[in-house]
């Protein structure tokens, strides 16, 4: 069967989504149906409300329906998934919206049942057969980083080895830049030490990650943690004394994913801090960012940390609806400040 023409399926998901509401409320005529990354909103300023249908990656789409919200200037925003494992996630990122109130839905059938929010996810610490290995990635020149309970090296960023333990309990190092690299590296480069298959990736890396090299994609992946690196590295950039890399409550599923890197820490005058790094306009950034900090140190000041070339009034926006938070700038020429550098 051949997939539906986009205009089509945008079509029919603004009447699913028009339908929905009917059955539940009652939308004025004012009410503007528009589309939405796989989805559709609804609109209707004589009842202040939006409604945000959303098929695909719901727990990564709560920024962008906020954002509808924000920008129609209403009280109450639905979220409406579809998918019913992702709705408390969302629910939880919509707990942390103020000023606006927000409400998840799971879509069963031709009717809605309000979600209810998920617990924050714990931090796992990697197994100690994996923190063996720790000292093998700081030797070849990498930052250990851990994420879901694994442990990886990364270089400015970007991750160029991960520690993987088997049923058995047996840990080994895979060198290469993501999973599939890391898998064809090990057929490469087998019978190497894994000393030796580190400093090869890191060889072929290091000149293409580094400021001032020619665009490439191994200086344009995860540009956010790549900032992050920075931050941690001069934490006073952000007004920070310290700041330590931390793993997000939604992780990444792949490196050309928007995302953003957060890291905890302490201001100068000694209080709890949240850093959370983005590049680019990431509209779920400051929700994220939110999420993130609920994870770490829910009680703790929170800087949603952008560019400044990146600073979009939108995010300022998004951030106002969040407790104790704000958006901070930095200079664009960032990168200079990388580890290695003056």
């Amino acid at each position: 069967m051949n997939a539906l023409d986009p205009d089509r399926l945008a079509e029919l998901r603004t009447a699913k989504l028009r339908a929905l509401v009917a059955g539940r409320w009652e939308p004025t005529e004012r009410a503007v149906a528009a589309a939405f990354p796989a989805g559709a909103t609804l609109v209707d300023p004589g009842s202040s409300a939006a409604w945000v249908l959303v098929e695909e990656d719901a727990e990564r789409r709560v920024g962008a329906a906020l954002a509808v919200a924000v920008r129609a200037g209403v009280d109450h925003l639905h979220l409406l998934c579809t998918d019913e494992a992702a709705a408390p996630v969302v629910a939880r990122r919509g707990d942390l919206v103020v000023g606006i109130a927000v409400t998840t839905w799971v879509v069963d059938g031709t009717g809605l049942r309000q979600a209810s929010a998920a617990a924050p996810p714990t931090v796992a610490a990697p197994a100690p057969e994996a923190e063996l290995f720790r000292p093998l990635l700081v030797d070849a020149g990498l930052a250990p980083v851990v994420e879901q309970g694994e442990l990886c090296g990364e270089l400015l960023g970007l991750e160029a080895a991960r520690v993987v333990v088997d049923a058995e309990g047996s840990a080994q190092v895979e060198a290469g830049v993501g999973r599939f690299d890391r898998e064809a590296g090990a057929m490469m480069r087998a019978g190497m030490s894994p000393a030796e298959a580190l400093r090869v990736v890191v060889d072929l890396v290091a000149p293409l990650r580094r400021p001032g090299a020619e665009r490439h994609p191994m200086n344009q992946l995860v540009r956010e943690r790549w900032l992050r690196t920075v931050l941690v590295g001069h934490p006073d950039l952000v007004g920070a004394r310290e700041l330590t890399a931390v793993e997000s409550a939604v992780p990444r599923r792949n490196l050309t994913e928007d995302g953003v890197a957060s890291a905890v820490g302490l201001d100068l005058d000694g209080r709890p801090l949240v850093v959370t790094c983005t590049t680019g306009v990431n509209l779920d950034a400051p929700v994220a960012a939110a999420d993130d900090r609920l994870m770490h140190r829910p009680d703790a000041r929170l800087l949603l940390v952008t560019p400044e070339g990146d600073r979009a009034r939108i995010l300022v926006d998004l951030v106002a609806h969040l407790r104790d938070a704000e958006v901070v700038t930095v200079a664009d020429t960032w990168p200079e400040r990388s580890p290695g550098r003056s």
